[in-house]
Parts: C-alpha cells; structure tokens; sequence
C-alpha cells in the first residue's frame, strides 16, 4: 500500500514508518526541508510536491506543532493551523491530483472531551464534557478530517493519550524527576492521567491501516489510568526511589506553564474497549509492563 504521511519525522512517525516498511508498504514522508526520498511540502506557501500523490492508497496525518509549549496567542494560531490547515491543504492536493484514498487516517487528542478531573469513564460517544482550547482544536481538527470522507472510503482518528517512549515524549522527563528523588504529585494528585505506550500507538495506526472495518474514532489510551499521585509513586518505587509525600501546587505550575498547565493538573479517564472490540491487542496495557519497558 502506498501510504503519505505528515509528521513523519517526529517521535511517532518515525517509529510508524519503520514499522510500515518492514511489513511491506511504501511509506512517504512530507517534510519542510526533505532528504532522500522525502517529499516537499511548506504549509506556509500552501505547496506539496505533487508527485507525493500518485498511486496514493492512505494518507496518515501526524504533523501538529507541540502542545508542550507555552500558549500564546500566535502559539494558538500555530497549533491550529499545523493541524486543521493542513489537513485542508492535502485535501486540496488530492482534489488537484484527482486521488481517491482507501482511508485518510488523523491524529487527534484525547483531550477532545476536554480537560478537566472526572471520575466519569469517557467513550467516543461521550462527547465535548468542556469546551476549553484544547477541546475545540481537537474537534476542528476531526472535522478537518471527516472532510476527507467524500474522497476516502474511511476516516479515522486516533484520539490519543500521553505517549511513553524511551527516547521522547513526556516520560524521560518524569522519570528525570523520580531519579533526583524529586519525584512527587502535581496538583490535587487526584486527577487521572490517560497514557499509551509508543509502540502500541504505532501498532494501533498499523491496525487501522490494513484492517478496513477500522472507520471513526477511537481512543487511544491503555487500560491501566493511574491518578497522577498513584503514577508518580509507581514510577518512583520502579526506580527504588523516594516518593516525596508533598505535592507541587498548583499555583506553581500555573505561573511557569500558563494555561498549558491544565493538561498537567486536569484529567479525567477514557475507554479503549471500542478499538479493543474490532480485535486489536495492547502489548502494554497496565503500567508494570510499560515501566519494564521504558525504565534503565
């Protein structure tokens, strides 16, 4: 299969592309500044190198400016258009190269329900619960996807959770903490923390690519969700380190962080059994197996 994808060049979509070729299909890159047998493209000038369309099969859309970041108002627009404006831009692009794609699969973010602390267990049919930043972006930028549905037998997004990786992401970070024996909970420490191993993520994407009842939204989360209090202190104990019993406050993440902070002090808990149910099988589904994984 002939598969495109944007954001290829990150944490997930290199780990994707190499897990795509091994089992067999052609993998195509878009990058701002391409190598090899990368493919141009420049959101800014609205430009793709057409020849990234031909024969196209799926198109596999990752690109998205962090939310690791502190959010100004150009920040915002940034984040907005790196994901809804450019998924506008391939579509297009297949348009002009009259494409026709077997499936058009996104990115989204679990945060789509909104950020808050609920012990309420959400699924895709939850819904928006808080209609806050994070949680309009993400429903642009599903809508930006379910665009594709005129031009594309389906559509797919992957609303997905805190990915743990060795070498990226939020987890080296934490764990950075834990080993200065300066880990400790954030906040109330009561707020639940939805999280997904890379490699799961990346078989979850290879799921919905060659299994075509794969159509719609699914959440992207393992089954063990910890609070951030139970999380922090697992995490410190795999290490053999000191949990510390006192908590960040709030307030000091706030300041630093800005509203970035609420991804950190909110949470609440999502459900995997609608991507389950269609026969895909997490390798790493509590938190001892993803920290057998992921800790030296």
């Amino acid at each position: 299969m002939n598969i495109l994808i944007t954001g290829g060049t990150g944490l997930i979509g290199k780990a994707l592309t190499e897990n795509l070729q091994q089992k067999g299909h052609i993998v195509r890159v878009l990058s701002r500044k391409p190598e090899g047998d990368e493919f141009y493209w420049n959101l800014k000038e609205k430009k793709i190198d057409d020849a990234a369309f031909e024969n196209l099969d799926c198109i596999i859309h990752l690109a998205g400016a962090t939310i690791s970041q502190r959010w100004t108002d150009d920040y915002r627009k940034e984040m907005f258009a790196s994901r809804v404006n450019a998924a506008k831009l391939l579509k297009d692009y297949c348009l002009k190269n009259n494409v026709h794609l077997d499936s058009f699969i996104s990115a989204s973010g679990i945060n789509y329900y909104g950020t808050l602390t609920s012990d309420e267990i959400l699924d895709e049919k939850s819904g928006v619960i808080k209609a806050d930043f994070l949680a309009k972006l993400c429903v642009d930028w599903e809508k930006a996807a379910d665009d594709f549905s005129d031009i594309s037998d389906r559509v797919v997004c992957l609303r997905t959770a805190m990915v743990f990786a060795k070498d990226g992401g939020a987890f080296p970070l934490l764990e950075k903490t834990v080993a200065l024996n300066i880990g400790s909970a954030v906040g109330s420490g009561k707020q639940w923390m939805n999280w997904i191993h890379l490699d799961d993520l990346v078989n979850m994407y290879v799921f919905a690519v060659e299994n075509p009842e794969v159509n719609g939204k699914f959440n992207a989360v393992a089954d063990d969700i910890p609070t951030n209090r139970e999380f922090m202190k697992k995490l410190a104990k795999s290490k053999e380190k000191f949990f510390l019993p006192l908590n960040v406050p709030a307030f000091l993440l706030q300041t630093v962080l800005g509203d970035m902070s609420s991804i950190i002090l909110e949470g609440t808990r999502a459900s995997n059994k609608k991507i389950k149910s269609l026969g895909f099988d997490f390798n790493y589904s509590t938190l001892k197996e993803a920290f057998k994984s992921l800790v030296y």
